[in-house]
């Protein structure tokens, strides 16, 4: 059997970008006060969560991690550094190179974000299979969009 293409449409609730773009909004409009309450911001909360599964990053990896240019992080991480949330420090080896690490504030931070993720999952009141589903199926409409955008040059 092969695959059926939907047929295209101008029809805006027919469009699965406005969907996610909707769906994106809700999510981030829900989480707001949550990280308010934290000090934080949800781009300054993925940095977090990045640098609790694994600490002392460079700016470019995390970058990666994250999904942000340099030209974002940049100016976020200098503030994440003023909230003394992290520490930003020249690589010995490659003075090129901003490494960034947590400070016992960014760890302590850890604790206190827990509730952040509990509360998105007691919204959605979805079971643990449904999410994981929904996980796979956005990582394979990523996958597939990306694959699509031509790489820039370096």
């Amino acid at each position: 059997m092969g695959v059926t293409i939907p047929r295209p449409s101008v029809v805006l609730d027919e469009q699965l970008c406005f969907s996610l773009y909707r769906t994106s909004r809700a999510l981030t409009a829900l989480y707001r006060p949550l990280l308010d309450q934290l000090g934080i911001t949800y781009p300054q909360y993925l940095v977090l969560m990045a640098l609790w599964e694994q600490d002392d990053q460079t700016v470019r990896e995390l970058s990666d991690r994250v999904d942000l240019d340099a030209g974002t992080m940049s100016p976020m991480l200098k503030r994440m550094a003023a909230l003394e949330l992290v520490t930003r420090e020249r690589s010995a080896a490659d003075e090129r190179q901003v490494r960034i690490r947590l400070t016992e504030a960014g760890y302590a931070l850890k604790r206190s974000a827990c509730g952040v993720s509990a509360a998105l999952l007691e919204a959605l009141a979805f079971d643990a299979d449904r999410i994981t589903e929904l996980q796979q199926e956005l990582d394979e409409v990523l996958q597939r969009v990306s694959s699509r955008i031509p790489r820039r040059a370096a």
